[in-house]
């Protein structure tokens, strides 16, 4: 634990017991913190690490076992994860001191964070950013759950992440951290004109808003940026990835580049997975959190995002332009698809915190993407 400033630890002298200015959002950091001190909302088998607390999420841990599985399932409104697992697990695996996650392998793994969620609190849940553009499918799992990364509003119970590797095979081991959980008080709505409203106050983007249901994103596949290329596309059959070790790999030995073509544009090839980026440079207030959503599937054979959470503070500074380029994890269909450069293939729906976070994303928390353009994820080197 970190001691060196009592006041922003899990267990500082104690703080009014409340959500935030508004009655209604998301939870911030320090507001989690206090939270958790009190062992209210999110409880654990073992103590908290302050590097769990993001800006708008906590980070959760995998627990000491992981069963492979059949195949992925939901238990549904009548049962418990527990229940389903002695019909679709076909082994256990002991992850206490390391081990191996294949790909093309489905695996779920009991948490070591449980939520005990009062009246009107609820979470959502997402990949980390690392784990995204990792290619590892990962879900959130309750009990009696009917969809994914959804915590239903009261739940009290076990957490579970579904995890498979589709491109990689990774190193994973109890603590390791895949995925991340918002928690929310209340259901407030943010509708597209609060949203022209937020951009005319600090601009979300570097560019006209494209604003219907969210902000809309576009690709760039000419390179804004003038690096040297406009992606990474995945190889198969590479050595297995650390998920714990930082800046240790080097890309080429994961990753082919992808430089710019005349007609400015890509095939995206059936079953490959590509890392891209937004023609726009994006901002999110220290107020606000924003999530990227599943792309209407009838506008292209391709799926995208699968880490959706951009935190208070991410590409923002006070005064200044937006800064950082969202980072595009695409995974093609069936069928090959030719994708535009400027065409919009996602959109990030926005939501208010009940107070500004003590701390937002940014380089003064070691925050690893801010003010990025195209980037690989932290396990590889720059």
């Amino acid at each position: 634990m970190t001691t060196e400033n009592p006041d922003e630890t899990l267990f500082a002298a104690d703080e009014p017991e409340s959500y935030g200015k508004h009655s209604t959002g998301i939870l911030p950091g320090h507001v989690l913190k206090r939270l958790i001190r009190a062992r209210r909302e999110v409880v654990a088998t073992e103590e908290f690490d302050d590097a769990q607390i993001q800006p708008a999420s906590i980070d959760l841990r995998l627990g000491p076992v992981a069963w492979r599985m059949r195949a992925s399932f939901l238990p549904g409104p009548n049962a418990t994860v527990q229940e389903k697992l002695s019909n679709a697990v076909l082994h256990e695996i002991d992850i206490s001191n390391g081990a191996v996650l294949e790909t093309g392998c489905v695996y779920v793994v009991p948490l070591l964070e449980s939520a005990d969620f009062s009246f009107r609190v609820s979470g959502i849940a997402n990949p980390k950013s690392s784990t995204g553009r990792l290619d590892v499918f990962t879900r959130l799992i309750t009990d009696r759950a009917q969809s994914f990364d959804r915590v239903e509003t009261g739940y009290k119970g076990p957490l579970y992440a579904e995890i498979s590797p589709r491109t990689f095979p990774v190193l994973v081991r109890k603590g390791s951290r895949l995925n991340q959980l918002r928690v929310r008080r209340g259901n407030p709505q943010f509708t597209d004109t609060q949203l022209r409203r937020l951009h005319a106050e600090s601009p979300l983007v570097d560019c006209e808003p494209n604003i219907e249901d969210g902000l809309g994103l576009s690709v760039d596949l000419i390179g804004t940026d003038s690096g040297p290329q406009i992606g990474w596309r995945a190889k198969h059959h590479t050595n297995i990835i650390d998920i714990d070790r930082r800046g240790v790999l080097d890309p080429r030995e994961f990753w082919d580049p992808i430089e710019p073509s005349k007609s400015g544009n890509i095939v995206l090839d059936p079953d490959e997975f590509y890392i891209l980026a937004s023609r726009e440079a994006v901002a999110i207030p220290p107020e606000y959190a924003a999530e990227m959503v599943p792309f209407n599937p009838l506008v292209g054979e391709f799926r995208v995002h699968y880490a959706g959470f951009f935190d208070p503070g991410f590409g923002y500074t006070q005064g200044r332009p937006p800064s950082a380029r969202a980072v595009l994890e695409v995974r093609s269909h069936e069928v090959p698809f030719i994708l535009e450069h400027g065409q919009i293939i996602g959109r990030l729906v926005f939501e208010r915190l009940t107070e500004v976070p003590v701390e937002a994303y940014g380089e003064g928390i070691g925050s690893h993407y801010q003010r990025q353009g195209l980037k690989l994820s932290k396990h590889f080197t720059d």
